[in-house]
């Protein structure tokens, strides 16, 4: 089973020194938990394919602690800028062109040209990805094809056998996985629906696809 870690200063900077040592560690979310590694490191990363079972032609999304750590890593234009402004943190996951120079492995991104970045809402997650010093690749706590976890008991029950930690910090608060929307070509495309409305995102950027 997990090792679990409470998300208090301790079980954070345990967690820090997991992440930091290329393991992965399923963290909280203000949607769902997420299963992280170093976004940097491939072997890291290759863990969480590994795990849950996931098809590594599937890019992940690369979680940052703030829109400056993001802009690090990916190519803005307005419309990205507004809609990051006004819905970070939060559940909100934009898919924009990576930067050429951006240290982010080729796993992450599944060899693509663009990058998914999102900064959290759940504060330890932004204090984690903080002390990290570098982003969080991490898609849902969960098997391929099985619910989302919501709680530190179901990513347990799903992935305990499987994972090192679980930074544990009570139910999510959305329980929904965040909206993506694509921003890289001339019209915005909502890739995935989720907490945040295609008439929000409307009212800010225009029509959206």
């Amino acid at each position: 089973m997990a090792k679990i870690l409470m998300a208090n200063d301790k079980g954070i900077a345990e967690a820090v020194d997991a992440l930091v040592a290329g393991k992965i560690v399923a963290i909280p979310t203000e949607t769902v938990y997420g299963l992280a590694a170093d976004a940097r490191n491939e072997e890291a990363v290759a863990q969480i394919y590994e795990a849950k079972g996931r098809p590594s032609f599937n890019p992940l999304i690369s979680h940052m602690a703030s829109f400056e750590m993001a802009m690090q890593y990916a190519e803005y234009d307005e419309r990205a800028a507004l809609l990051a402004q006004h819905f970070w943190p939060g559940p909100l996951t934009l898919v924009l062109k990576r930067k050429k120079d951006a240290n982010i492995a080729g796993n992450v991104t599944a060899g693509l040209d663009t990058v998914a970045v999102r900064v959290p809402a759940h504060q330890a997650a932004r204090q984690l990805i903080k002390l990290c010093g570098f982003p969080l690749a991490a898609p849902s706590a969960n098997k391929s094809g099985t619910l989302s976890p919501t709680t530190p008991q179901h990513v347990q029950n799903n992935m305990g056998a499987d994972i090192p930690f679980i930074l544990a910090s009570g139910k999510c608060k959305c329980g929904v996985e965040s909206t993506i929307i694509d921003v890289t070509g001339d019209t915005a495309v909502i890739l995935r629906p989720g907490t945040i409305t295609q008439e929000e995102v409307e009212s800010l950027i225009g029509p959206v696809d």
